[in-house]
C-alpha cells in the first residue's frame, strides 16, 4: 500500500524543518539527563535516580512524538522515512541539512550514552545481588551472642578427628 510520490510544497518543507530543529532541542535535552543519570550511578545515588527516570520517560516520549510526526509528514508525501529521504527532500536547504547531521550525531552520542548508563545499572545490579548473597549466607549462621548479651563460639564446620 505504497502511496505515489508528491512533491513537497512550501509549506511541507517549513513543517519538516521544524519538526527537525524540535527533535534537536529534545534530543540535546534527553542527553543531559542522560548525563545526570550516569553522574548519579556513578555516584550510586538512588534516591535521585527515580524522579530522573520519570523525566527521562517523559523527554523519551516527546521525541518519539516529534519522529513520529516526521515519519507521518513522510509517509504522507509518499516517503520512506529515512536519511536518503532527508538528504534528498532537503538538498536545497543546507541549514535543515546541517541541523539533520547534528541530530543523527546526537542520536548516537544518546545510544551510547545509554549504553554506558545501562552497564553501570547492570554493574550495580551485581554488586546488589553480592552483597544480598552475603547477607543471606550470614543469616544462616548461628548467633555469636544470647538474649543475655553472652558470647557463644561458632559451631560452624566438623569437628577436628570426626567423620
Amino acid at each position: 500500500m505504497n502511496r505515489p510520490t508528491q512533491a513537497a510544497t512550501p509549506a511541507d518543507m517549513q513543517r519538516l524543518a521544524l519538526l527537525v530543529e524540535a527533535e534537536l532541542i529534545q534530543l540535546k535535552e534527553f542527553i543531559a539527563i542522560l548525563e545526570r543519570e550516569e553522574a548519579l550511578l556513578v555516584a550510586a545515588d538512588s534516591d535521585g535516580l527515580l524522579p530522573l527516570a520519570h523525566e527521562k520517560g517523559d523527554r523519551y516520549r516527546q521525541l518519539q512524538r516529534l519522529h513520529d510526526d516526521r515519519a507521518l509528514l513522510l509517509a504522507r508525501l509518499g516517503r520512506h522515512d529515512s536519511d536518503a529521504t532527508m538528504r534528498a527532500l532537503c538538498a536545497g536547504l543546507p541549514r535543515v541539512l546541517t541541523r539533520w547531521d547534528e541530530l543523527l550525531e546526537l542520536a548516537r552520542t544518546a545510544r551510547d550514552r545509554n549504553a554506558i548508563n545501562g552497564g553501570l545499572i547492570l554493574e550495580r545490579m551485581a554488586n546488589n545481588q553480592a552483597a544480598l548473597s552475603v547477607l543471606l549466607a550470614a543469616a544462616d549462621q548461628p548467633p555469636l551472642y544470647d538474649a543475655d548479651g553472652q558470647a557463644h563460639p561458632t559451631r560452624g564446620g566438623r569437628m577436628l578427628g570426626s567423620a
